[in-house]
């Protein structure tokens, strides 16, 4: 077994290394895959250059394959505050890597009619969403350590994420404005979502918990006014049934794109008390 000891707000803890779990959806080119906002399927295919063809199965002499996809919407992804500002900010200068403590809890959304809490502009009735109230009650079933993310699996859960087309104009729960405050008052700069949005798809492009938990003030569009601008979000990630609720470690790995999203590859490492 291989572990790392290391200690979190005057606990002793111990991460097990040689359990990753990953929790990205693998993106398959040529099966079933994740679409989100009418985009088209990620694809790919043999490069071509002169009489070069960069597929063996067609006398190439190595594979070499030109892909095509749209980060937000094709699987699992991690973006940061340039996703909704002018300023071209990068996910590889935002977000620095490493491995964060996080804490895993699953929730029931809501719907908006049964809900006191919202959004900009306000849900439909119909709407589902992930609230401030769930989630306190399921932080609050765990012991009070300073988490720097959560990853949260809206319930109930299926395997038919893997492959969903999410259309319309709600397709899936979201996060309330005070659901996305909580998380930054709680001190969260890394927040894993099972949906494809942590906004109502069609939200006339207000995108409110984006911009609460990027520190931006409704509507700013101003990169240099973020007070959370080191925070990042990832989407359309899939948390299996068979991973506990509880603490982990986060290894959030994201290629070095000079975008404001990648595709992106979280990994939970299971933690306990020492």
């Amino acid at each position: 077994m291989t572990v790392m000891h290391f200690e979190r707000g005057g606990r002793q803890l111990v991460a097990d290394l040689a359990d990753p779990l990953p929790i990205a959806i693998p993106l398959d080119f040529d099966g079933p895959q994740p679409t989100f906002f009418s985009a088209p399927r990620a694809s790919a295919r043999p490069m071509r250059s002169g009489a070069f063809v960069g597929d063996t199965r067609a006398g190439g002499s190595c594979n070499s394959e030109l892909v095509s996809l749209a980060p937000h919407c094709n699987g699992t992804h991690t973006e940061c505050v340039g996703h909704v500002t002018d300023e071209r900010v990068s996910v590889t200068e935002a977000v620095r890597g490493g491995m964060s403590l996080a804490l895993l809890v699953s929730v029931a959304p809501t719907t908006a009619a049964e809900s006191d809490e919202g959004s900009d502009p306000p849900p439909a009735p119909t709407d589902r969403l992930i609230t401030a109230r769930a989630l306190g009650e399921a932080i609050g079933t765990h012991l009070g350590l300073p988490a720097q993310a959560i990853i949260v699996r809206t319930l109930p859960n299926s395997l038919e994420r893997m492959s969903h087309s999410y259309g319309g104009p709600s397709p899936a729960p979201f996060l309330t404005r005070e659901a996305a405050a909580l998380l930054v008052e709680a001190g969260i700069d890394h927040l894993v979502l099972d949906v494809p949005s942590a906004d109502r798809a069609d939200d006339h492009g207000r995108l409110t918990a984006h911009r609460v938990f990027f520190g931006l003030p409704a509507g700013s569009r101003h990169a240099p006014a973020a007070a959370r601008p080191h925070a990042s979000i990832t989407e359309l990630a899939f948390v299996a049934p068979t991973i506990r609720d509880g603490w982990y470690l986060l290894d959030l790995q994201i290629p070095a794109f000079m975008s404001d999203a990648a595709p992106s590859r979280p990994i939970l490492y299971p933690v306990r008390f020492a």
